[in-house]
């Protein structure tokens, strides 16, 4: 676990100064996933593994001045990065483990996960601790702003069957973590899973 973190850590940290410079156009791809969670005003949200706080912007407006924004990542030059941007207007930043998350039980609507299940240690121990801190009937949106397949080729690879975003594996991996997938989008300028927390 701790090498595992460390080399999260690494590999954000080599990379924040830039990030939103190599993703200049993803806004409107962040803001179109933010709504598909169909967020009301004074909600609770977190934004699980925020990065450099894209999401938050968008976060803010759906949920309005009296909603609670969070963004929450383990490595300290992310969240730097964020701040640098002003994102930290949009909402309050913690330097977190999405995996151990510093949250109440069910005190929150929805959780937002950008890039985030590729990341995760355990993905089905720490999408529990996702469903934990979301109230039943809460949503989570697991969102990339390419496809699966444009992801892949970006890095050179192709898409195999063990590839946890693919529904035939994200769907029963929610289930056994206290969701369950109700929508499921997959083509090249999008990847969204949205799951509600189940009772």
């Amino acid at each position: 676990m701790a090498d595992h973190h460390t080399h999260v850590q690494d590999f954000f940290t080599a990379r924040a100064a830039d990030w939103d410079t190599r993703f200049p156009d993803d806004a409107p791809a962040y803001a179109a996933a933010v709504e598909a969670l169909g967020l009301h005003p004074g909600d609770a949200v977190l934004d699980a593994g925020c990065g450099t706080g894209r999401a938050l912007p968008a976060l803010r407006n759906a949920v309005g001045p009296h909603g609670t924004v969070l963004g929450a990542d383990l490595t300290p030059a992310m969240l730097q990065a964020a701040v640098r941007a002003g994102r930290d207007r949009s909402g309050r930043l913690l330097l977190a483990d999405v995996a151990r998350l510093p949250l109440r039980n069910a005190s929150l609507d929805a959780v937002f996960g950008a890039g985030l299940i590729s990341h995760l240690s355990q993905p089905g121990p720490d999408l529990a601790e996702l469903a934990r801190v979301v109230r039943p009937g809460g949503q989570l949106a697991l969102f990339h702003p390419i496809g699966r397949a444009a992801l892949a080729a970006r890095h050179g690879r192709l898409i195999t069957d063990d590839d946890l975003r693919a529904e035939p594996n994200l769907r029963p991996l929610l289930a056994r973590s206290g969701w369950r997938l109700d929508a499921y989008t997959d083509e090249d300028a999008r990847f969204l899973a949205l799951a509600v927390r189940a009772d």
